[in-house]
């Protein structure tokens, strides 16, 4: 089976390099997929990670978080400790970017080796799907904002408006992502530049008016279980992603500079947007989290604060939408990056729809973060019992070899302990989630969403039924 480039030129899907020079440069669409960057290819360094986590994490979502943990009842001080232990999680999510650097390809190419060449399909079709829903969830936070900022410019153009803020948002997202890998991180680094001052302002404008005092002797366990299984949904739905922008670095790279860089900034925007969405509950109607800020805002800042909005969903959609396209390379699908993005668009586009104008927005986003968790922390927890296992060394040419007997085909092309703790990981997780479209039956007795121990057992389980394997047992190779 052979991978179009955007070129039209095959690519082998064993994972050899486009025919022809490729390239990874400014406004150029990038020529490489899912297959191994060359060493003559590697550029950058540690430093842009931080550019590039903390540029897509500018995004209000946090702060519609951090006001959701005070509507579950969490008072100022534990609802602000829940954002940092959930800004925590991007330690991990960084960290696992190391096999990107040593295998040169994407991280879900890499997870063929907990799951196998063909059993990756069941968990790279779910994190495909739960990835493009993230990416709807942003791109109309970015809509109804762009929408606001035309009734604000004194356009109030109704539902034809918000089609047309619709458009603009995913026009924006699009054509950065399809350019690929160099415009994205640029993108990352000039919006950072930006957004980081109007949300600096923003801050400045909000925190005085604090209510430290709301919610207190309220707090309950239950409401800070649901309160971290939200704040930890955004870092988490990043660990399919860390190595799609870690290949290209060279491989001198180090698991220190890479882990330091990309969790400081992920965490730093992360953290202090959450701070914001906490301080404004206790002081406004959050029903409407994008509404109930401006309230808080001088009229000077109103255009200004929306255009923050958009921004940050923007740049947040592209990282996502990006790795979609690898995605569906990792799925088999004979497309290239570019067209996996077209497609990939589509059906944001059409999501979107369906979410600004036949449902609730802030019921879809509770339930679809708990669903997220319920996916991505059962696939995190083999990944990560697998990364730490085999101590994040692979064998990047069999990554891409679907040859019955080569070292990830395991038993027609299946690792059954991998596949096996995933789906347990995902009942545990089902049963202990508590979110708008079903409670578990945990719930009630256990007195909280515990959600994230699906991730738990999905990663002890991997390892009793793994760890006596000879890809285990073999001498680890050294350097």
């Amino acid at each position: 089976m052979t991978l179009p480039n955007v070129d039209s030129a095959p690519v082998p899907a064993a994972g050899a390099a486009p025919a022809g020079p490729a390239s990874d440069e400014l406004f150029q669409v990038e020529a490489h997929g899912i297959d191994p960057i060359p060493d003559a290819e590697r550029h950058g360094g540690a430093k842009d990670l931080f550019w590039l986590w903390f540029g897509s994490n500018l995004t209000f979502t946090y702060v519609i978080n951090g006001t959701l943990a005070v509507a579950f009842g969490l008072s100022f001080w534990a609802a602000t400790a829940v954002v940092v232990l959930g800004g925590l999680a991007f330690f991990v999510v960084s960290a696992l970017g190391l096999a990107g650097i040593r295998t040169g390809t994407a991280t879900l190419v890499i997870s063929r080796a907990a799951f196998g060449i063909h059993g990756n399909f069941p968990a790279g079709l779910l994190n495909w799907i739960v990835g493009i829903g993230y990416t709807i969830l942003n791109t109309v936070v970015g809509t109804m904002a762009l929408d606001a900022l035309f009734a604000e410019l004194g356009w109030h153009g109704g539902d034809f408006a918000r089609a047309v803020a619709l458009a603009g948002t995913l026009a924006m997202t699009f054509a950065v992502a399809m350019w690929g890998h160099a415009t994205v991180q640029a993108a990352e680094r000039w919006s950072a530049y930006i957004l980081a001052v109007g949300f600096a302002i923003l801050i400045v404008l909000v925190l005085p008016d604090t209510d430290t005092s709301a919610g207190s002797g309220g707090t309950t366990f239950h409401a800070w279980t649901l309160a971290l299984v939200v704040m930890i949904a955004g870092p988490v739905s990043y660990l399919p992603m860390p190595s799609d922008y870690t290949r290209y670095l060279p491989r001198t790279t180090t698991l220190r500079s890479i882990t330091w860089w990309g969790a400081i900034g992920g965490m730093l925007s992360s953290v202090l947007l959450g701070v914001v969405g906490v301080a404004a509950a206790t002081q406004a109607d959050m029903t409407d989290p994008v509404a109930g800020v401006a309230d808080l805002l001088p009229g000077w800042f109103q255009g200004l604060f929306l255009f923050l909005v958009v921004g940050g969903s923007v740049t947040n959609s592209i990282l996502t939408l990006y790795s979609s396209s690898l995605n569906l390379q990792v799925l088999g699908i004979p497309w290239s990056r570019a067209r996996g993005i077209v497609v990939s668009t589509a059906v944001i586009a059409a999501g979107s729809l369906a979410t600004l104008f036949w449902v609730d927005f802030t019921e879809s986003l509770t339930s679809f973060l708990s669903v997220l968790l319920v996916v991505f922390a059962p696939w995190g927890g083999v990944f990560v019992a697998d990364t730490l296992m085999r101590r994040c060394r692979y064998d990047a040419d069999a990554l891409h070899d679907a040859t019955p007997g080569s070292t990830y085909w395991y038993t027609r092309g299946v690792h059954a302990a991998g596949l096996a703790a995933l789906a347990a990981g995902i009942a545990v997780a089902a049963l202990c989630a508590e979110s708008a479209l079903w409670t578990g039956p945990l719930v009630a007795p256990l007195d909280g969403d515990y959600t994230l121990a699906g991730a738990v057992v999905a990663g002890l389980l991997y390892w009793v039924l793994a760890r006596r394997e000879p890809q285990f047992r073999r001498p680890r190779p050294r350097g």
